[in-house]
């Protein structure tokens, strides 16, 4: 026969199981969903709804969480593979994927992994466009490229509830020999671009130049030409303020020759102009012409003073003297 321990208490036990079991049943039928996130319920194996953000509550032991689905935006790395381009050079490119779940239950139940089969698809679609094109015109085309892989996926996986974003090629690595062809066609592209550009400075230099040059010219001209006008003028100037004194001059002899003693004087300066002037002759050479009446300077004064007269004439004038001139 067994006999109890008089200090043990089956009060304790019972109400220890049944706080245990009160846990197991708030823990299973209390859920509690975050922001941005999505849980499907399944009710006996069958699909029962979607959970979004907030407190729900589930029956124990028959509705259970079957998957948990975020509606962010994803970021897939899509693994490096390698591509034949259309002139048959095999090329590796690797890329990002982004994408997001528009459809819970569709991305559970429409495909066993979303996420997979929209790598795989993204690089068959990746290796068909690639061999549509050639080695040089994969990287120029890098946003056609990844149009095409974002419709391509777009197409394929609204059947899984699921949104393709956008596609990015990251690398493209061509192998190692087109590589080294690349870069000295790139290396000779840009010899050649320095060569124009260095023609270009030179012909713009000699056309500045001559430019300049043909500027100087005109200016050098036109300042010639100036300095000819302005000396024209100036000997114009001087011509007209020769003559103008010369008039003045005259008009001068002219008003003495009218006033009283004029004549005499005029004889006067007449007589010594003639004897200065004929000694100026005689020093001049060792054979000098003279007139027959040398010697009549008072006749020479006379003929002169008679044409100084006003209204008289060279006609009239008396004749200084007869005879052949003399040697």
């Amino acid at each position: 026969m067994e006999i109890l321990d008089p200090g043990f208490n089956p009060t304790w036990l019972v109400s220890a199981a049944i706080a245990l079991f009160i846990l197991v049943f708030l823990w299973r039928c209390v859920v509690i969903v975050p922001t941005q996130s999505a849980f499907i319920v399944e009710r006996l194996g069958k699909f029962r709804g979607v959970l979004h953000a907030g407190f729900h509550v589930l029956v124990p032991f028959f509705d259970r969480i079957a998957y948990r689905r975020s509606l962010k935006e994803q970021v897939l790395d899509v693994p490096e593979q390698t591509c034949i381009t259309r002139d048959n050079v095999s090329v590796s490119i690797d890329g990002v994927l982004f994408l997001q779940v528009l459809s819970p239950e569709k991305s559970a139940y429409g495909i066993s992994d979303y996420e997979w089969g929209a790598i795989q698809l993204a690089q068959t679609t990746l290796r068909s466009a690639i061999g549509k094109l050639e080695m040089d015109k994969t990287f120029e085309e890098r946003s056609r490229i990844n149009q095409e892989v974002v419709e391509a996926l777009d197409d394929a996986t609204a059947a899984w509830g699921v949104k393709v974003l956008r596609y990015e090629i990251r690398d493209i690595t061509p192998p190692a020999s087109v590589m080294e062809a690349m870069e000295k066609q790139m290396r000779a592209e840009r010899e050649k671009r320095a060569a124009i550009a260095q023609s270009e400075g030179d012909m713009q230099s000699r056309i500045n130049l001559a430019e300049g040059a043909k500027a100087a010219a005109i200016a050098e001209s036109e300042g010639l030409k100036q300095a000819m006008i302005n000396k024209a003028e100036g000997e114009a100037a001087q011509i007209r303020t020769v003559a103008q004194a010369t008039a003045d001059g005259l008009d001068a002899v002219a008003q003495r020759l009218e006033a009283g003693g004029g004549v005499a004087a005029a004889q006067l300066r007449l007589a010594e102009a003639y004897v200065e002037k004929f000694g100026e002759l005689a020093k001049a050479g060792t054979t000098t012409i003279i007139p027959a009446n040398v010697g009549d300077v008072a006749g020479m004064v006379a003929t002169l003073t008679q044409l100084l007269r006003p209204g008289e004439g060279l006609s009239k004038a008396p004749a200084p003297g007869t005879g052949a001139p003399r040697v």
